[in-house]
C-alpha cells in the first residue's frame, strides 16, 4: 500500500464526473487500499477517487474506526429526510461548512470482490456516504454549504470553552 496526494480544491479533477468501473481489477483493489491508507493518514472518514487524481466511480467510506465501506460504481437508490450538520473535507483543508444532507438513503455499489450490496445508511454514515457519493459527479461540499469558516478557528474556540 502507498500513500498517494491528495487532490486540492482549484485543480480541475475535482469538478469532472467520473467514469464506471468496467470490471474489480487487482489494480482497483490496489489503489482503494492506497486510498484506504491515504484517508486514514490525514484522518479522514471517506475518500473518493477523484482525490487521489482517479477519475472512477470509487470511495472508501470509513464512519466509525474499523468500519470500512467500499464503494464501487454506486448508485444512489433512495433518499429521504433531511439532516443538516457541519461537514469538512480533505481537498479543501482548513474549512468547514454547514450543509443539509438526508436523514436515510440506500445505495447500491460493487464491493472489493465485484460482489453488488445494497446497504441502507442514517444519520452520520448518510452524510459520509452522500459527501462521497457527490464527489463522483465533481460537486465539493462547499458548493452546498452555508457558513464556510475557518475549522482551526472554530476548534481553538471549542478548546477556550472546555
Amino acid at each position: 500500500m502507498a500513500i498517494r496526494n491528495v487532490v486540492l480544491e482549484g485543480d480541475d479533477i475535482l469538478r469532472k464526473k467520473c467514469r464506471e468501473i468496467s470490471e474489480v481489477t487487482d489494480r482497483i483493489r490496489v489503489t482503494m487500499e492506497d486510498m484506504l491508507e491515504t484517508m486514514r493518514e490525514q484522518y479522514g472518514c471517506g475518500i473518493a477517487g477523484p482525490q487521489v487524481g482517479v477519475m472512477r466511480r470509487m470511495f472508501i467510506a470509513e464512519p466509525e474506526p474499523g468500519r470500512v465501506y467500499y464503494m464501487i460504481n454506486p448508485v444512489m437508490l433512495e433518499q429521504e429526510g433531511s439532516q443538516v450538520g457541519d461537514e469538512g473535507c480533505l481537498s479543501v483543508p482548513g474549512l468547514c461548512g454547514t450543509v443539509e444532507r438526508p436523514q436515510r438513503i440506500k445505495i447500491k455499489a460493487l464491493d472489493l470482490e465485484g460482489v453488488e450490496h445494497v446497504y441502507d445508511f442514517e444519520d452520520w454514515d448518510a452524510r459520509v456516504m452522500c459527501h462521497e457519493y457527490d464527489h463522483l459527479d465533481g460537486i465539493l461540499y462547499i458548493d452546498k454549504a452555508t457558513n464556510v469558516r475557518d475549522a482551526d478557528a472554530e476548534t481553538e474556540a471549542e478548546g477556550e470553552e472546555a
